[in-house]
């Protein structure tokens, strides 16, 4: 048994201070609770699926490969392997050598957290006795199996044939700020927020032997948000995305998360393999978690050829390429979009913009009743938020926000606005209490995002971060936004026609191929994401599109709107059938009136109608 086999990063900017704060956190995190350390333990079918998956089954010599577990926990898949191992080994020809010589490379399992090390230990002597091993050879497979410590520290060979488990579920907040500093030293597909998974993924991919395979039950989000685009390269470029399982939705765990979880099968190919763009991803849709369901599965996925007919796996070349999001639909519709990705611009190069509204850290202090806000008139600005959007309206609710910025950006000085002085200070503790005032307590009074007074006035399309479908809500110019809506803008579209355009399916058509997928079937209709949408410049629309165009939306005319939205895509007849399919309602009630009664509305449709006739 092996503990707390750290290593020694050679770099020069890491001192022994910093070294020992690092292994100081890691030894507090062996003692956190499960929810603390981002435990989550897996279901005992799900763990024999991946087992399957990753060729861990007993008609293989498996007492001649190595696999490493990275947190073993309670031993949920530990304890099948040792089964599995133990099986394989007596059905061979080599059960004349002791258990000990036979056995004792064979497999590596490390955990973190104490308690459970101690208790699994038992339980893996347990088992072994079982299985018919004398106390002797079992406690010596123990020691040499088992290693307490942090995975992304411990010293281990680096020739695995397999390396599976379920990682660690850790956003950056809750993971100590030395180790976090330490794991950014040694890892550099860490990026922006990326969650603790992300290192294990990196360093049990690196720990891999050629033709091994890396079995992960984890979440899926890194491979479309950009906090892993730097793991997604790093995969493209040396490995084989194998096998994808999506597991949303379904009892993968002992108990309920919020997780959303996949099982992924990555392969390090051999030398001299199939080129990175010539290997095919096998992809599975939730499957029913039964025994049988799960052993018809695995029996499909590692297949030597797909069988023929309907299959619930699909197969796909080309999915991991570069830094780009992985797109792991085989359909009409990823068809249509690499088409529309090919001819046509992304939306910003189009003329447009995609923003969020204001985050201000502490929206009981900066928000209110716009006309309870005790400030200078020209302190504060109407908002709208998620809330006051209903039936593909505006329907403002009455709120406003304190805006404690200048017309050129710069924070006001309180002596300037003795109201706003009064509203702040009266506020102080909520306010200066934000990790942003703490960092620069001279601006304690500063909102998280910068307030451009310049985008209330201005036509915006409000689109909710987390929904279903695609809506998207023409405010005419009077509200401000709140940071859980994303705002599109644009110089050359009239809001309203590109409005009409994204809600024919348009938006929803990639947002839903490249965001992740959340808990009942909502997408996260993010930036990152928006700003994918392809979309014709407005200047290169001929005449008759654009007449075509304002004339449906003038008239309110479903068909018409997605006649005209096909003409602007060029698309066939079989194109506009898989774009219908997407987008259930093209014309909310948006379309049937002002958005908001306040001044600076953008030019209504009519009106582009009129230009347009003359």
């Amino acid at each position: 048994m092996h503990r707390s086999l750290y290593l020694r990063s050679t770099s020069p900017q890491r001192s022994r201070d910093e070294r020992d704060s690092a292994e100081t956190a890691a030894a507090a995190l062996a003692e956190a609770p499960a929810r603390a350390r981002g435990a989550i333990f897996t279901q005992p079918a799900v763990a024999g699926l991946l087992l399957d998956l990753t060729g861990y089954t007993t008609d293989r010599p498996l007492h001649r490969m190595r696999l490493l577990e990275p947190g073993f926990g309670a031993g949920d898949f530990l304890l099948p392997v040792i089964d599995r191992l133990l099986a394989a080994w007596r059905a061979s020809g080599d059960r004349t050598d002791h258990p000990v010589a036979s056995l004792a490379g064979c497999l590596r399992a490390v955990e973190l957290h104490a308690a459970s090390f101690v208790q699994t230990r038992q339980a893996v002597l347990a088992r072994l006795r079982q299985q018919g091993l004398t106390a002797e050879a079992a406690t010596i497979l123990a020691e040499c199996w088992l290693i307490e410590g942090d995975f992304l520290q411990v010293a281990l060979p680096q020739d695995f044939d397999i390396v599976l488990g379920n990682p660690p579920y850790l956003r950056q907040e809750r993971i100590p700020p030395a180790l976090l500093a330490e794991y950014r030293r040694r890892y550099p597909t860490i990026a922006g927020r990326a969650d603790l998974y992300i290192p294990f993924l990196e360093r049990g991919l690196r720990l891999l032997s050629e033709g091994g395979q890396l079995g992960f039950l984890c979440p899926d989000r890194w491979m479309k948000n950009s906090y892993g685009a730097l793991l997604r390269q790093f995969v493209a470029t040396q490995f084989h995305l194998k096998t994808y399982v999506d597991l949303v939705g379904t009892a993968a765990f002992q108990s309920p998360v919020t997780a959303y979880p996949a099982i992924t099968v990555i392969a390090r190919p051999p030398t001299g393999g199939a080129a990175a763009a010539a290997r095919l991803t096998r992809v599975a849709r939730p499957p029913d978690l039964t025994r049988a369901s799960l052993t018809r599965l695995a029996a499909t996925l590692t297949a030597v050829a797909l069988p023929p007919g309907s299959s619930p796996v699909q197969e796909i070349g080309g999915v991991a390429a570069g830094r780009a999001p992985w797109i792991l639909e085989a359909s009409d519709q990823i068809a249509l979009l690499r088409r529309l990705e090919a001819d046509f611009p992304a939306l910003e190069a189009a003329g447009c913009s995609v923003g969020i509204g204001v985050a201000t850290g502490a929206d009981r202090a900066f928000i209110g009743p716009y006309a309870a806000l005790d400030v200078e008139p020209d302190r504060k600005l109407p908002l709208v938020m998620r809330q006051d959007l209903a039936a593909g309206m505006v329907q403002w609710r009455g709120l406003g926000v304190i805006n404690p910025f200048g017309p050129a950006g710069e924070l006001v000085r309180l002596d300037d606005y003795p109201r706003l002085r009064r509203y702040l200070d009266a506020r102080r503790d909520a306010i200066a209490g934000r990790h942003i005032a703490r960092q620069a307590p001279d601006r304690w009074y500063r909102t998280i995002d910068r307030i451009d007074p310049a985008l209330q006035v201005r036509p915006k399309l409000l689109i909710p971060d987390i929904q279903c479908e695609a809506a998207i809500v023409y405010e005419p110019g009077g509200l401000y936004p709140h940071h859980n809506l994303y705002v599109v803008t644009s110089d050359s579209w009239d809001l309203q026609l590109l409005g009409a355009v994204l809600r024919a399916g348009i938006a929803r058509l990639f947002v839903a191929a490249y965001a992740t997928r959340l808990r009942g079937g909502a997408l996260r209709f993010q930036a990152q994401y928006l700003r994918r949408i392809r979309l014709p410049p407005w200047s290169a629309v001929p005449e008759t599109s654009r007449r075509a165009l304002i004339t449906a939306v003038a008239q309110h005319d479903r068909a018409a709107v997605s006649q005209a939205v096909a003409e602007l895509y060029g698309l066939s007849a079989g194109e506009r059938e898989v774009l219908e399919q997407v987008a259930p309602d093209s014309l909310p009630h948006s379309q049937r009136g002002p958005a908001a009664p306040l001044d600076g509305q953008a030019p209504s449709v009519l009106a582009c109608l009129a230009q347009s006739e003359r």
